[in-house]
Protein backbone atom coordinates (compact mmCIF):
# COMPACT_ATOMS: atom_id res chain seq x y z
CA UNK A 1 0.00 0.00 0.00
CA UNK A 2 1.30 3.41 -1.28
CA UNK A 3 1.28 5.78 1.90
CA UNK A 4 0.25 9.49 0.80
CA UNK A 5 2.05 12.60 1.77
CA UNK A 6 0.11 14.37 4.78
CA UNK A 7 0.98 18.60 4.65
CA UNK A 8 0.68 19.81 7.83
CA UNK A 9 0.08 23.28 9.20
CA UNK A 10 0.86 24.25 12.45
CA UNK A 11 0.15 27.53 14.17
CA UNK A 12 2.37 27.79 17.06
CA UNK A 13 1.76 30.02 20.30
CA UNK A 14 3.31 29.91 23.78
CA UNK A 15 1.16 27.44 24.82
CA UNK A 16 -1.01 26.18 22.50
CA UNK A 17 -0.13 24.40 18.87
CA UNK A 18 -3.31 24.27 16.01
CA UNK A 19 -3.02 21.65 14.26
CA UNK A 20 -4.51 21.01 10.16
CA UNK A 21 -4.01 18.27 7.63
CA UNK A 22 -4.33 18.59 3.69
CA UNK A 23 -4.06 15.39 2.47
CA UNK A 24 -2.34 14.74 -1.00
CA UNK A 25 -4.69 15.98 -3.62
CA UNK A 26 -7.33 18.14 -4.09
CA UNK A 27 -9.28 17.41 -0.78
CA UNK A 28 -10.18 20.48 1.23
CA UNK A 29 -7.66 20.52 4.25
CA UNK A 30 -8.95 19.88 7.91
CA UNK A 31 -8.93 20.84 10.97
CA UNK A 32 -7.16 18.09 13.64
CA UNK A 33 -7.60 20.39 16.82
CA UNK A 34 -5.56 21.89 19.37
CA UNK A 35 -2.64 20.48 21.24
CA UNK A 36 -0.55 21.43 24.00
CA UNK A 37 3.24 23.29 23.05
CA UNK A 38 4.80 20.54 24.80
CA UNK A 39 7.50 17.64 24.04
CA UNK A 40 5.26 14.89 24.97
CA UNK A 41 2.20 16.24 22.84
CA UNK A 42 4.30 17.02 20.16
CA UNK A 43 5.27 13.05 19.57
CA UNK A 44 1.99 11.97 20.35
CA UNK A 45 1.18 14.07 17.65
CA UNK A 46 3.59 12.55 15.04
CA UNK A 47 2.51 8.91 16.43
CA UNK A 48 -1.26 9.66 15.61
CA UNK A 49 -0.35 10.86 12.14
CA UNK A 50 1.22 8.37 10.63
CA UNK A 51 4.69 7.25 9.50
CA UNK A 52 7.39 9.94 9.77
CA UNK A 53 8.57 9.82 6.47
CA UNK A 54 5.28 10.92 4.83
CA UNK A 55 4.48 13.73 6.72
CA UNK A 56 5.68 17.74 5.83
CA UNK A 57 4.70 20.07 8.71
CA UNK A 58 5.40 23.61 8.70
CA UNK A 59 4.82 27.05 10.97
CA UNK A 60 5.30 30.00 10.86
CA UNK A 61 8.60 31.68 12.22
CA UNK A 62 8.08 33.73 15.12
CA UNK A 63 8.70 34.50 19.27
CA UNK A 64 8.54 30.79 19.96
CA UNK A 65 12.17 30.06 17.89
CA UNK A 66 13.20 27.06 16.32
CA UNK A 67 13.27 23.96 18.88
CA UNK A 68 9.75 22.76 17.38
CA UNK A 69 11.95 22.51 14.13
CA UNK A 70 14.30 20.96 15.56
CA UNK A 71 12.25 18.27 17.41
CA UNK A 72 10.41 17.26 14.43
CA UNK A 73 13.45 16.63 12.50
CA UNK A 74 14.97 14.57 15.41
CA UNK A 75 11.80 12.56 15.08
CA UNK A 76 12.34 11.93 11.53
CA UNK A 77 10.10 14.86 10.18
CA UNK A 78 10.64 16.87 7.19
CA UNK A 79 9.72 20.35 8.45
CA UNK A 80 10.24 23.89 6.99
CA UNK A 81 9.72 27.19 9.11
CA UNK A 82 7.91 29.54 6.97
CA UNK A 83 8.51 33.19 6.40
CA UNK A 84 5.60 35.20 7.73
CA UNK A 85 5.78 38.03 5.63
CA UNK A 86 5.65 36.19 2.24
CA UNK A 87 2.49 34.22 3.33
CA UNK A 88 -0.25 34.82 0.26
CA UNK A 89 -3.28 36.86 2.00
CA UNK A 90 -7.00 36.97 0.36
CA UNK A 91 -8.14 40.46 -0.09
CA UNK A 92 -10.64 41.52 2.51
CA UNK A 93 -9.95 38.40 4.72
CA UNK A 94 -10.90 40.24 8.20
CA UNK A 95 -11.17 37.43 10.40
CA UNK A 96 -8.00 35.77 12.11
CA UNK A 97 -8.01 32.78 14.55
CA UNK A 98 -5.85 30.12 15.35
CA UNK A 99 -7.78 27.23 13.77
CA UNK A 100 -7.91 29.52 10.07
CA UNK A 101 -4.22 29.85 10.67
CA UNK A 102 -3.47 26.13 10.80
CA UNK A 103 -5.62 25.10 8.10
CA UNK A 104 -4.34 28.09 5.61
CA UNK A 105 -1.31 26.97 6.63
CA UNK A 106 -1.94 23.45 5.55
CA UNK A 107 -3.83 24.17 2.23
CA UNK A 108 -1.17 26.62 1.04
CA UNK A 109 1.91 24.21 1.66
CA UNK A 110 0.68 21.54 -0.50
CA UNK A 111 0.12 24.14 -3.10
CA UNK A 112 3.97 25.25 -2.82
CA UNK A 113 2.46 29.09 -2.27
CA UNK A 114 5.10 29.18 1.11
CA UNK A 115 8.83 30.50 1.23
CA UNK A 116 11.02 28.84 3.92
CA UNK A 117 13.29 30.65 5.66
CA UNK A 118 17.17 29.92 6.76
CA UNK A 119 17.03 28.14 10.18
CA UNK A 120 20.44 28.51 11.95
CA UNK A 121 22.35 26.10 13.76
CA UNK A 122 22.27 25.96 17.80
CA UNK A 123 25.73 27.65 17.68
CA UNK A 124 24.52 30.37 14.86
CA UNK A 125 21.65 31.21 16.73
CA UNK A 126 23.90 31.59 19.82
CA UNK A 127 26.17 33.53 18.27
CA UNK A 128 23.10 35.81 17.05
CA UNK A 129 21.58 36.09 20.07
CA UNK A 130 25.34 37.72 21.43
CA UNK A 131 25.37 40.61 19.24
CA UNK A 132 21.92 41.43 19.33
CA UNK A 133 21.73 41.63 23.15
CA UNK A 134 25.40 43.73 22.32
CA UNK A 135 23.18 46.08 19.89
CA UNK A 136 20.84 46.46 22.59
CA UNK A 137 23.16 47.61 24.99
CA UNK A 138 24.54 49.95 22.68
CA UNK A 139 20.63 51.01 21.99
CA UNK A 140 19.88 51.44 26.08
CA UNK A 141 23.59 53.17 26.66
CA UNK A 142 22.30 56.18 23.69
CA UNK A 143 19.12 56.69 25.71
CA UNK A 144 21.27 56.92 29.04
CA UNK A 145 23.38 59.48 27.59
CA UNK A 146 20.04 61.09 26.34
CA UNK A 147 18.11 61.01 29.88
CA UNK A 148 21.61 62.47 31.39
CA UNK A 149 22.02 65.35 28.74
CA UNK A 150 18.32 66.45 29.17
CA UNK A 151 18.87 66.56 32.98
CA UNK A 152 21.49 68.71 32.76
CA UNK A 153 19.96 71.07 29.88
CA UNK A 154 16.70 71.60 32.22
CA UNK A 155 18.67 72.40 34.51
CA UNK A 156 20.86 74.99 32.66
CA UNK A 157 24.13 73.10 33.74
CA UNK A 158 26.73 73.09 30.74
CA UNK A 159 30.29 72.15 30.32
CA UNK A 160 32.70 74.51 29.87
CA UNK A 161 34.07 76.06 26.66
CA UNK A 162 35.92 73.49 24.47
CA UNK A 163 35.22 70.56 26.32
CA UNK A 164 33.08 68.38 23.61
CA UNK A 165 30.36 65.40 24.88
CA UNK A 166 31.45 62.26 25.99
CA UNK A 167 34.74 63.01 25.95
CA UNK A 168 37.54 62.38 28.84
CA UNK A 169 37.26 65.88 29.57
CA UNK A 170 33.51 65.82 29.63
CA UNK A 171 33.16 62.82 31.84
CA UNK A 172 35.86 64.58 34.18
CA UNK A 173 33.85 67.64 33.97
CA UNK A 174 30.53 65.32 35.56
CA UNK A 175 32.53 63.75 38.08
CA UNK A 176 33.40 67.35 39.76
CA UNK A 177 29.35 68.31 39.68
CA UNK A 178 27.80 68.90 43.19
CA UNK A 179 23.80 69.51 43.57
CA UNK A 180 22.82 71.82 46.43
CA UNK A 181 19.40 69.89 46.35
CA UNK A 182 19.58 66.03 47.65
CA UNK A 183 16.69 65.45 45.09
CA UNK A 184 19.09 66.34 42.20
CA UNK A 185 21.43 64.80 43.49
CA UNK A 186 19.92 61.50 43.69
CA UNK A 187 18.67 61.96 40.16
CA UNK A 188 21.92 62.90 38.65
CA UNK A 189 24.11 60.03 40.65
CA UNK A 190 21.20 57.78 39.52
CA UNK A 191 21.52 58.32 35.55
CA UNK A 192 24.76 58.57 35.46
CA UNK A 193 25.65 55.27 37.75
CA UNK A 194 22.94 53.63 34.92
CA UNK A 195 25.28 55.00 32.00
CA UNK A 196 28.85 53.36 34.14
CA UNK A 197 26.47 50.11 34.34
CA UNK A 198 25.31 49.78 30.75
CA UNK A 199 28.84 50.95 29.30
CA UNK A 200 30.25 48.12 31.83
CA UNK A 201 27.47 45.24 30.22
CA UNK A 202 28.92 46.42 26.54
CA UNK A 203 32.51 45.82 27.62
CA UNK A 204 31.62 42.39 29.01
CA UNK A 205 30.02 41.79 25.42
CA UNK A 206 32.62 42.69 23.32
CA UNK A 207 34.88 40.53 24.79
CA UNK A 208 32.74 37.44 24.57
CA UNK A 209 32.51 38.68 20.60
CA UNK A 210 36.61 38.97 20.58
CA UNK A 211 36.79 35.31 22.22
CA UNK A 212 33.95 33.91 19.80
CA UNK A 213 36.43 35.56 17.01
CA UNK A 214 39.56 33.93 17.83
CA UNK A 215 38.10 30.41 19.13
CA UNK A 216 34.16 29.86 18.12
CA UNK A 217 33.32 27.89 15.05
CA UNK A 218 33.09 31.06 12.82
CA UNK A 219 36.46 32.80 14.04
CA UNK A 220 38.10 32.24 10.10
CA UNK A 221 34.96 33.88 8.60
CA UNK A 222 34.95 36.58 11.08
CA UNK A 223 38.67 37.48 11.05
CA UNK A 224 38.44 37.28 7.06
CA UNK A 225 35.88 39.67 7.13
CA UNK A 226 38.34 42.51 9.07
CA UNK A 227 39.99 42.62 6.07
CA UNK A 228 37.41 44.61 4.49
CA UNK A 229 37.96 48.42 5.40
CA UNK A 230 34.78 49.29 7.84
CA UNK A 231 34.50 45.97 8.70
CA UNK A 232 36.18 45.78 11.88
CA UNK A 233 35.04 43.02 14.73
CA UNK A 234 31.71 43.78 16.00
CA UNK A 235 30.57 44.37 12.24
CA UNK A 236 32.68 41.07 10.80
CA UNK A 237 30.99 39.09 13.94
CA UNK A 238 27.44 40.64 13.47
CA UNK A 239 27.42 39.73 9.63
CA UNK A 240 28.87 36.35 10.56
CA UNK A 241 25.86 35.33 13.37
CA UNK A 242 23.00 37.07 10.84
CA UNK A 243 23.72 35.06 8.05
CA UNK A 244 24.99 32.17 9.18
CA UNK A 245 26.50 30.03 6.11
CA UNK A 246 27.29 32.41 3.01
CA UNK A 247 27.09 28.93 0.83
CA UNK A 248 23.09 29.15 0.66
CA UNK A 249 24.02 32.16 -1.57
CA UNK A 250 24.74 30.75 -5.43
CA UNK A 251 25.24 34.01 -6.36
CA UNK A 252 26.40 37.58 -5.26
CA UNK A 253 22.79 39.28 -6.01
CA UNK A 254 21.17 36.79 -4.19
CA UNK A 255 22.82 37.87 -0.81
CA UNK A 256 22.43 41.52 -2.25
CA UNK A 257 18.64 40.55 -2.48
CA UNK A 258 18.21 38.71 0.70
CA UNK A 259 19.43 42.20 2.94
CA UNK A 260 17.48 44.45 0.45
CA UNK A 261 19.54 46.61 -1.03
CA UNK A 262 18.46 45.89 -4.77
CA UNK A 263 16.56 48.07 -6.28
CA UNK A 264 12.51 47.81 -6.84
CA UNK A 265 11.27 47.31 -9.90
CA UNK A 266 7.45 48.34 -11.95
CA UNK A 267 7.37 47.05 -15.05
CA UNK A 268 4.75 46.29 -17.44
CA UNK A 269 4.93 45.71 -21.40
CA UNK A 270 7.63 47.64 -22.75
CA UNK A 271 7.46 50.06 -19.50
CA UNK A 272 10.40 49.38 -17.45
CA UNK A 273 10.61 51.41 -14.15
CA UNK A 274 13.52 50.61 -10.98
CA UNK A 275 12.75 52.58 -7.80
CA UNK A 276 14.13 52.65 -4.56
CA UNK A 277 15.73 49.49 -2.60
CA UNK A 278 13.80 46.85 -1.41
CA UNK A 279 14.73 46.65 2.37
CA UNK A 280 13.32 43.29 2.42
CA UNK A 281 15.00 40.75 3.95
CA UNK A 282 17.31 41.17 7.65
CA UNK A 283 17.51 44.59 8.31
CA UNK A 284 20.46 44.31 10.53
CA UNK A 285 23.03 43.27 7.29
CA UNK A 286 21.42 46.39 5.51
CA UNK A 287 22.26 48.71 8.50
CA UNK A 288 25.71 47.29 8.95
CA UNK A 289 26.77 47.42 5.18
CA UNK A 290 25.01 50.55 4.91
CA UNK A 291 27.24 51.97 7.92
CA UNK A 292 30.22 50.08 6.56
CA UNK A 293 30.24 51.92 2.76
CA UNK A 294 30.69 55.29 4.55
CA UNK A 295 34.52 53.91 4.70
CA UNK A 296 34.92 53.95 1.00
CA UNK A 297 34.57 57.81 0.57
CA UNK A 298 38.49 57.97 1.53
CA UNK A 299 41.14 57.38 -0.62
CA UNK A 300 42.34 53.78 -0.70
CA UNK A 301 44.99 52.71 1.51
CA UNK A 302 46.02 49.72 3.64
CA UNK A 303 47.52 51.05 7.10
CA UNK A 304 47.05 51.42 10.76
CA UNK A 305 44.33 49.08 11.87
CA UNK A 306 43.53 47.65 8.66
CA UNK A 307 46.64 46.57 8.37
CA UNK A 308 47.24 44.75 11.49
CA UNK A 309 44.06 43.09 10.62
CA UNK A 310 45.10 42.00 7.67
CA UNK A 311 48.07 40.54 8.84
CA UNK A 312 48.53 36.69 8.56
CA UNK A 313 45.47 36.78 6.08
CA UNK A 314 45.80 34.66 2.01
CA UNK A 315 46.91 36.77 -0.35
CA UNK A 316 43.58 36.03 -2.17
CA UNK A 317 42.11 38.02 0.61
CA UNK A 318 43.98 40.68 0.60
CA UNK A 319 43.52 41.23 -2.74
CA UNK A 320 39.81 41.14 -2.34
CA UNK A 321 40.07 43.55 0.29
CA UNK A 322 42.35 45.78 -2.59
CA UNK A 323 39.83 45.71 -5.31
CA UNK A 324 36.50 46.61 -3.26
CA UNK A 325 38.74 49.54 -1.58
CA UNK A 326 39.54 50.81 -5.53
CA UNK A 327 36.20 50.26 -6.79
CA UNK A 328 34.19 51.39 -4.52
CA UNK A 329 36.08 54.42 -3.79
CA UNK A 330 35.48 55.26 -7.55
CA UNK A 331 31.86 54.07 -7.41
CA UNK A 332 31.24 56.52 -4.70
CA UNK A 333 32.87 59.75 -6.54
CA UNK A 334 31.39 59.06 -10.19
CA UNK A 335 27.87 58.63 -8.20
CA UNK A 336 28.54 61.75 -6.67
CA UNK A 337 29.75 63.51 -9.84
CA UNK A 338 26.27 62.32 -11.45
CA UNK A 339 24.04 64.58 -9.19
CA UNK A 340 23.07 61.56 -7.24
CA UNK A 341 22.45 61.96 -3.15
CA UNK A 342 25.69 60.68 -1.03
CA UNK A 343 23.05 58.38 1.17
CA UNK A 344 21.80 57.42 -2.02
CA UNK A 345 25.55 56.55 -3.27
CA UNK A 346 26.27 54.96 -0.15
CA UNK A 347 23.27 52.70 -0.47
CA UNK A 348 24.71 51.63 -4.25
CA UNK A 349 28.21 51.09 -2.49
CA UNK A 350 26.66 49.05 0.20
CA UNK A 351 25.30 46.81 -2.23
CA UNK A 352 28.81 46.34 -4.35
CA UNK A 353 30.22 45.71 -0.56
CA UNK A 354 27.99 42.47 -0.01
CA UNK A 355 29.43 41.27 -3.32
CA UNK A 356 32.91 41.45 -2.02
CA UNK A 357 32.01 39.82 1.54
CA UNK A 358 29.93 36.79 -0.58
CA UNK A 359 33.68 36.85 -2.50
CA UNK A 360 35.57 36.40 0.85
CA UNK A 361 33.40 34.03 2.50
CA UNK A 362 33.18 31.79 -0.58
CA UNK A 363 37.46 31.33 -0.46
CA UNK A 364 36.28 30.06 3.43
CA UNK A 365 33.02 28.09 3.81
CA UNK A 366 32.62 24.56 3.62
CA UNK A 367 29.38 23.02 2.12
CA UNK A 368 26.62 24.19 5.04
CA UNK A 369 25.94 22.21 7.58
CA UNK A 370 22.75 20.13 7.28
Amino acid sequence: MKDNTKYVGLDVSKEKIAVAIAEEGREVPRYFGMIPHTLEAVRKLIRKLGEPHTLRVCYEAGPTGYPLYRLLLSLGVHCDVIAPSLIPQKPGERIKTDRRDSIRLAQLYRAGELTSIYVPTPEDEALRDLVRCREDAKEDELRAKHRLSKFLLRNNIKPPTGVNKWTVKYRRWLDTLKFESSKLRIVFQEYYHQLKELEQRILRLEEEIRVQATEGVHAPTIQALQCLRGVALITAASLVAEIGSFKRFSTPKQLMAYVGLIPSEFSSGESRKQGGITKTGNRHVRRLLVESAWSYRYQPSVKGELKRRQSGQSPTIQAISWKAQNRLHKKYYRLLSRGKESAKAITAVARELSGFIWAITQELEEVPRS
